[in-house]
């Protein structure tokens, strides 16, 4: 079973592809980390976000098992990866290595932005995870505020609307639902809510 999600940031489809990969007993794979990974080895590297013969060499050398993830997250590294995640060449070059990861025997759960529309338009399961940006932002703020990080919802709430608008308007795998997926609004659920939301989903397509 290919269960594919996808959303925009901080719309919770993280957190349920997470919990639904534990439930399931499935593999899981944070697409989002794919592209915050490239934008780190340019920032490490003092190279431009925009550089796209760099930022195409970062991706091809990615490997799944190599992610730092504390070194991933925070709102900076969110940022950078929406700019590199809107290079065409980038994402042609990462889509080899996420179609592999739907290839587990037994499926798999991924969450990004491409999911159902490019990556894995087969997918048995498709969920277009949603929230007002107000709430969004609350919950980044609530996320970074957590880890330590400053916090000023105007520019958060800012921030949102623009990765919104550049994922959404990019040329290549914008930023939509699948024609069959199944839209979660979770502006007014929380995290429980939201799983067992998605979960009655899942389970509904498998009949």
């Amino acid at each position: 079973m290919i269960v594919a999600i996808d959303g925009p940031a901080a719309s919770g489809k993280g957190t349920i592809a997470r919990r639904l990969a534990r439930y399931f007993g499935l593999p899981h794979l944070d697409t989002g980390l794919l592209y915050r990974a490239t934008a780190r080895v340019l920032i490490d590297e003092g190279g431009r976000l925009d550089d796209v013969e760099a930022a195409v060499a970062a991706a091809r050398g990615l490997a799944l098992t190599e992610f730092d993830e504390e070194k991933l997250r925070g709102r900076e590294m969110g940022e950078a990866a929406s700019v590199v995640g809107a290079i065409p060449e980038v994402r042609a070059a990462l889509i080899d290595m996420q179609r592999h990861f739907t290839q587990h025997p037994s499926g798999a759960v991924l969450d990004g932005r491409d999911i159902g529309t490019i990556i894995a338009p087969q997918a048995d399961v498709k969920i277009f995870v949603t929230a007002s940006p107000e709430t969004r932002a609350q919950r980044r703020a609530l996320e970074l505020r957590g880890r330590g990080e400053a916090v000023n919802y105007p520019d958060i709430l800012d921030d949102i609307r623009k990765r919104d608008e550049r994922d959404a308007g990019r040329s290549a795998a914008p930023l939509k639902p699948a024609a069959d997926a199944e839209i979660l609004d979770t502006t007014d659920l929380d995290i429980e809510a939201a799983f067992r939301a998605a979960l009655a989903i899942v389970e509904k397509k498998r009949g």
